[in-house]
């Protein structure tokens, strides 16, 4: 548990660490955020999840994902490849159907892993994967079906969160097996 927390530890403190940065310099980091279908908007594909534009938005990230972080990590064989399809997965669907904007946070990919987790514990069937699909679906439901809502007149990737969660969805549903009782 201690190797997981020192990840999602690490993951975090560069989200941090480039909020701190783009705050001090003088330039605007979230230049390098997902600007879909553009050339240069494919490098945040990989980078928009570390970006974010201000303190207020990275705090609404940091909690769900290092909690959604830690489950994913704890419960999963090897989390790392699920965590980087989903971000992968969710930024290039993303690229292709999002509005013209730079989408910036890591809301993405909080999305696709409370969709991973539900997808995973209610394939699989196993009373671990089932109860922290439960606990997610009690956590994160809510937010789930509220931020893939489209609101147009708001600045919030909402279509962002659709991707992740579409990605979540698939990249739970490819990496597992489904099985026909937890008993």
């Amino acid at each position: 548990m201690s190797k997981s927390a020192y990840s999602v530890f690490l993951v975090v403190l560069a989200m941090w660490l480039v909020r701190i940065v783009d705050a001090i310099i003088p330039a605007d980091l979230n230049t390098w955020g997902l600007i879909p279908r553009t050339l240069t908007g494919l490098i945040g594909i990989p980078l928009s999840p570390f970006l974010h534009g201000g303190f207020g938005h990275l705090i609404s990230n940091t909690i769900p994902l290092v909690i959604l972080l830690m489950l994913t990590i704890s419960s999963r064989h090897r989390p790392w490849p699920v965590i980087i399809a989903i971000t992968l997965g969710g930024g290039s669907l993303l690229w292709i159907v999002g509005r013209n904007a730079s989408h910036v946070g890591a809301s993405g990919l909080v999305f696709g892993l409370i969709a991973y987790l539900i997808t995973v514990g209610f394939r699989e069937k196993q009373m671990v994967s089932l109860g922290i699909a439960v606990l997610v679906g009690f956590l994160f439901g809510g937010t789930l079906l509220s931020g893939v809502v489209p609101v147009f007149t708001s600045p919030v990737s909402w279509e962002g969160h659709l991707c992740g969660a579409v990605a979540g969805l698939v990249v739970g549903y490819v990496t597992t097996e489904k099985t026909r009782s937890f008993f």
